[in-house]
């Protein structure tokens, strides 16, 4: 049976795994009860958001529910009111105040960061405002504190300003996700990033001479030829009667792969109907170690993007995306909204390991359109006098040529 490289998406969600039958030298996690709180709740807003993305995406896809969830976790602490409730629900961090849920996150990157010094792992945020936007101090200071996160006013109006934002983007990803933002529009006044790269060796590599060309079979019966690595290990393994399982480590173990492949007769589609966060910690803790077992995976490089307004509203976060938001946490008097979160990642998949990188851009944009530093008066207008006190106007008129003899 086929399967989808999207399962691939759920590395992230398996970071550090409880499980160490595979391993002696796995590096311990050492966080609170309300960080592992929050990454319960992280792997629940993961899994939805993968299902959701799984019901119209008939391809390979590949998300990063971490990335997400921190840029966007960067954005809610300038939520108020309905827009904060409505990204409590959508983020599943109900029950959780906001000093828990950053001081949560602060403790997540750095056991990320440090888990395994054989593996590549970086986290990087960034804001960018406009020149000239307000931009409440206790909002930047909040997601510098907690996010270490990068603030900088940029002048959106010079020509190389989405350049400049890109390139820190392609920086902080290893040059694997180019020109993500498209534009700066005039109405663009914010963009709240995260990026996150990801460089592991595999704990038992495959050798690049076993690799070999053999049948692949999709889900509708039509079967290609793809480059097949082969191994003999020792790994993890579960087994249900939908779907078997394997668990490949990277490094020292702290960080590994889970493929779940659909039993004979079964579809991904069967395993997406079952997964639940329930499931998938229940599916975690039931791996046990094996004999040595012939591994066949496909060798694979895959890029994805997407926009998640769609699946974010669906999620319960809609009142985010439209004009009645409130952020004035951000910059004190609201008027702004978010214009769209972006979502972009890259995979490669190969015998000495596994290269991935994901990052999401939260672009936020003004109610009205600003007024411009240039105000050209070039082509037929409306013009009236008025008394301010009374709103009694005075004159009203059209002028489409103008003439002064």
């Amino acid at each position: 049976m086929k399967l989808r490289l999207s399962i691939i998406s759920l590395i992230i969600m398996v970071l550090f795994s409880c499980n160490d039958k595979t391993v002696d030298d796995l590096k311990p996690i050492d966080i609170n009860e309300k960080c592992k709180e929050l990454i319960q709740i992280d792997t629940r807003f993961g899994i939805d958001l993968f299902k959701l993305l799984a019901q119209s995406e008939e391809e390979n896809f590949t998300i990063s529910p971490l990335s997400v969830a921190y840029a966007l976790a960067m954005t809610y602490n300038g939520a108020v009111g309905e827009t904060k409730t409505a990204m409590e629900e959508a983020l599943r961090i109900n029950g959780l105040i906001p000093d828990e849920i950053n001081t949560s996150y602060r403790s997540l990157m750095k056991e990320l960061l440090e888990a395994d010094p054989k593996v590549t792992m970086e986290i990087a945020q960034s804001i960018w405002y406009r020149l000239g936007f307000n931009v409440l101090d206790d909002f930047k200071t909040i997601n510098q504190t907690y996010y270490n996160a990068e603030v900088n006013e940029l002048d959106f109006s010079r020509s190389d300003a989405r350049d400049i934002i890109n390139g820190w983007i392609e920086t902080n990803t290893h040059d694997k996700i180019k020109d993500m933002i498209d534009s700066v529009d005039p109405s663009h006044v914010m963009f709240l990033i995260n990026a996150i790269y990801f460089n592991g060796e595999w704990k038992s590599q495959f050798e690049t001479k076993n690799t070999q060309e053999k049948s692949f079979t999709r889900e509708d019966g039509t079967a290609i030829n793809v480059d097949m690595m082969q191994k003999t290990d020792s790994v993890n393994y579960f087994s249900n009667e939908i779907f078997s399982a394997i668990e490949m480590p990277y490094g020292r173990g702290n960080y590994n792969m889970v493929a779940l492949l659909p039993g004979e007769g079964k579809k991904c589609s069967d395993i997406l109907e079952v997964l639940t966060p329930e499931n998938w910690t229940s599916w975690m803790r039931s791996f046990v170690m094996t004999g040595d077992v012939n591994i066949w995976l496909p060798k694979f490089k895959t890029e994805y993007e997407v926009k998640l307004n769609d699946v974010l509203t669906a999620m319960g976060m809609g009142i985010a995306f439209t004009p009645v938001a409130n952020f004035s946490g951000i910059n004190g008097t609201g008027d702004i909204y978010i214009d769209y979160v972006q979502h972009n990642t890259f995979i490669d998949v190969n015998e000495k390991g596994t290269e991935a990188a994901a990052a999401t851009v939260v672009a936020i944009k003004w109610n009205a359109m600003p007024l411009s530093t240039e105000f050209h008066v070039d082509r037929p207008f409306i013009f009236a006098i008025t008394e301010k006190e009374t709103g009694a106007i005075l004159f009203i008129g059209k002028m489409v040529t103008p003439s002064y003899k």
